[in-house]
């Protein structure tokens, strides 16, 4: 590592010859190759960004000129040569982020790992540039072909191009690998699979009549144009025109592994002055044999893995979404009209096998969640029954869908919401802390929360049964628990622990309602509890919403209700039943223990549940707390 060890900032490259940058390259896919494999992340994205990170950092002169990753999952070469090159604790507490982090560095802008957001950002950033004069600093956005699947990335594009400021630099870098996280699907793609030959013409010209006339501002015009209305034969066979009719110079396909090329493209592309598109080829996973021979994702992300097979070191149990998985294809079997749909991670999500085995039946929209619940509707609208399957963060993208196009009209569309609650490495964009607070406010809608893996299978079979209102299943991220047996059932809820009888004349201590994974946790407490003398009784509501209607006559038999839940407290699953108990008059304090409302650093889950006091010694040691105040109270009650 004799070159990089010598990069402590990107004007380091300027000293470099070809054959130095060259070797460079190597030594920081050999460095991502060793160092990724011990902590896991994003290995396949960055393997293919080498030689166009290394060529932006020369050409443009960040931090002056703003340099954005759209996700930024592929930002961890940009880590390197900005002089972050300690990769020891990756992903992991107190080390660097898996993703752009302002805290680490100037030169990291933005750090929403939420897709197709990136253009925006540029497009104010450059605005905001023209504004205040800054007409020399131009604003950098590399944006994925897979975000382009995604609206707001056409959103962005439609205003960008309406401007038409030669005086408002703005250089969009399309980094086409043909793969968000497997191969790239949809119109856009296919659009770029045209410019990276000289075939395929008529199928752009195709594309051009379904898309750019659906484009509001310039889309008509422009669709009129490709059809030689104002220019001739040569923009028919040069679909390049399509940008620069959008007011975009277009640069390319450019090999995105020949630095010469790369920064012959991002020079012109600098001083053009207005904005310039410059689109470049990239192989996910180049230079690593394990990743390239990967059909499935090319390495996207991968966990601890051996360096030179790529295989993991060790196994980890059956997972949630494998357990999903299963189901699905067992209720596909079942019942012709169940659908899946999901937003460009079909293996991520778990729904390959469902594809798999009814590829008819199976819908990969890109990264299009809004358009996802919306066509999920429609769907269900003629009679199909769609899962959608999704991660907990992702689906805050789609919720005005879900209140308007599927609760409103009374739908029966299930969503199931993997990764929910703390996920831990990849950081606060992708915990999925929102949704049982957001989904609380939608009329009809039912949220099922599964504690182990029979919970989760069974719930999603009545989920699917439901066919007049939206329904939810949440999970958790990783090994699923070994299953946790119900003693009782009390109107819809499991009851997991009795707390037995109470003496004559007194109730019992704590109604412990413990939700989803969480279960475990409230059992933990309840016997940390029963070692003080204080006696507990535990249940999972399993659907959370509505609140069950026999719980605030539960809540009344004891002193004190204690909610777990592995979502935000402010307008959680706490929120919901201490409005329950108002309603129905039920006079019992209530403590909710959920994730504070904040943005939560990386660490590991644990790590974070220990962190922020949802672990059984920290819940157990208040809930104490709590039963002793009252304690004091019925004394002092009794001598006054």
């Amino acid at each position: 590592m004799a070159l990089l060890t010598r990069i402590r900032g990107p004007r380091d490259l300027d000293r470099l010859t070809p054959g130095q940058l060259a070797a460079l390259a190597q030594e920081i896919r050999t460095f991502l190759v060793t160092e990724v494999s011990k902590t896991g992340g994003h290995l396949g994205p960055n393997l293919g960004v080498v030689e166009l990170t290394i060529a932006l950092h020369r050409v443009f002169d960040s931090p002056r000129d703003r340099i954005l990753f759209d996700t930024g999952h592929q930002s961890y070469v940009h880590k390197l040569l900005t002089g972050r090159q300690d990769f020891s604790q990756l992903r992991t507490k107190g080390g660097l982020s898996g993703y752009p982090s302002r805290a680490e560095s100037e030169h990291d802008v933005i750090e929403n790992s939420h897709a197709s957001t990136v253009l925006s950002y540029a497009d104010g950033l450059a605005k905001a540039n023209q504004l205040q004069g800054h007409h020399d600093r131009p604003v950098v956005a590399v944006i994925g072909d897979g975000a382009l699947t995604g609206g707001m990335a056409w959103e962005a594009l439609n205003n960008i191009a309406d401007a038409q400021a030669e005086d408002r630099p703005l250089v969009i870098v399309v980094n086409d690998n043909e793969r968000s996280y497997s191969p790239t699907i949809g119109g856009m793609a296919n659009h770029l699979a045209t410019l990276r030959t000289t075939q395929g013409y008529e199928r752009f010209l195709s594309w051009g009549k379904d898309a750019l006339q659906r484009t509001p501002v310039v889309g008509q015009q422009l669709f009129e144009t490709l059809h030689g209305a104002k220019k001739g034969l040569k923009d028919f066979i040069a679909p390049q025109g399509m940008f620069e009719d959008l007011g975009l110079k277009y640069i390319g396909p450019i090999d995105g592994h020949d630095l010469t090329a790369l920064e012959s493209a991002l020079t012109k592309a600098r001083g053009f002055g207005g904005p310039v598109i410059v689109h470049c080829l990239t192989e996910k996973g180049r230079g690593y044999h394990a990743a390239e021979n990967n059909d499935e994702d090319r390495f996207h992300a991968v966990g601890v893995i051996h360096p030179e097979t790529g295989l993991p070191i060790k196994s980890a149990g059956k997972d949630w979404t494998s357990v999903f998985g299963e189901e699905m294809v067992a209720l596909g079997h079942e019942r012709e009209d169940i659908v899946a749909i999901t937003a460009a991670m079909l293996h991520p999500v778990g729904l390959a096998p469902f594809a798999k085995a009814f590829p008819e039946r199976t819908f990969d929209v890109g990264i299009a969640e809004q358009h996802a619940v919306t066509s999920a509707a429609g769907l269900a609208t003629n009679g199909l029954h769609p899962v959608f399957a999704v991660y907990a963060t992702f689906l805050n993208r789609a919720f005005d869908q879900v209140l308007m196009d599927v609760a409103l009209h009374k739908l029966g569309v299930t969503f199931v919401l993997d990764r929910a609650g703390v996920t831990g490495t990849d950081g606060a964009s992708h915990n999925g802390m929102w949704d049982m607070s957001i989904l609380q406010v939608v009329p009809t809608l039912r949220l099922a929360a599964p504690r182990d893996a029979d919970q989760l299978r069974a719930q999603l079979r009545e989920a699917v049964e439901v066919t007049d209102a939206p329904t939810v299943v949440r999970y958790s991220k990783g090994t699923v628990g070994p299953a946790v047996p119900a003693v009782g059932r009390i109107g819809g809820m499991d009851v997991l622990r009795e707390a037995g009888e109470p003496a004559e004349g007194r109730r019992a201590d704590v109604l412990i309602v413990a939700v989803g994974a969480l279960a475990t946790t409230g059992l933990e407490v309840a016997d940390l509890l029963a070692a003080q003398g204080i006696t507990a009784t535990v249940v999972d509501p399993r659907w959370v919403k509505p609140v069950d209607a026999a719980l605030p006559g539960l809540a009344a038999e004891h002193r004190a209700v204690v909610t777990i839940e592995d979502n935000g407290r402010v307008g959680g699953v706490g929120a919901a039943i201490a409005q329950a108990l108002r309603d129905a008059e039920v006079d019992v304090p209530l403590r909710d223990f959920g994730i504070p409302q904040e943005f939560l650093d990386h660490a590991s889950r644990a790590e974070i549940l220990a962190e922020i006091g949802l672990n059984a010694p920290d819940i157990a040691r208040q809930v104490t707390a709590l039963v002793s105040r009252l304690a004091r109270l019925d004394v002092a009650a009794v001598d006054a």
